[in-house]
């Protein structure tokens, strides 16, 4: 039988805990440590001297590739035709879907800000939406 101290082994004892324990359960004890230890010198010894992970932009740049021309131009496109079909509303629903859609805004509060009902504001929301649909088909 030997002692072993029960912190060695659990870092949830505090305190020095000694329990007695047969030989072999000993040994598995003692070969454990020694494998955590030899893993641990391991991963030090083969650890990347040049890590993704320093922090001085390498991974974000590897990660976030620059937008292509392309791209760029299909985004710009795509802005300006939704600017087009923003236009293409009227100011009351233009107004509202971008309170409601885009600054998230519930529909009860923006008809509280007008000071007119709800439905009023959904029914101008809806439309609008639908006015929004058919612009956009054409494109």
């Amino acid at each position: 039988m030997k002692t072993i101290n029960l912190r060695d082994y659990y870092p949830v004892y505090t305190e020095d805990t000694f329990v007695e324990v047969s030989d072999e359960v000993a040994a598995f004890f003692a070969e454990d440590k020694r494998r955590q230890t030899n893993y641990a010198q391991y991963i030090r010894d083969h650890k990347a001297f040049y890590s993704l992970d320093r922090g001085d932009g390498i991974e974000t740049a590897a990660l976030h590739k620059p937008e292509q021309p392309d791209e760029l131009l299909i985004q710009a496109e795509e802005k300006q035709t939704l600017e087009k079909a923003l236009a293409s509303l009227s100011e009351t629903q233009r107004r509202r879907i971008v309170q409601h859609i885009i600054l998230q805004m519930s529909q009860q509060s923006i008809a509280r800000k007008e000071g007119v009902q709800r439905g009023s504001v959904c029914e101008s929301i809806s439309r609008g939406l639908a006015n929004l649909k058919k612009f956009l088909k054409g494109f």
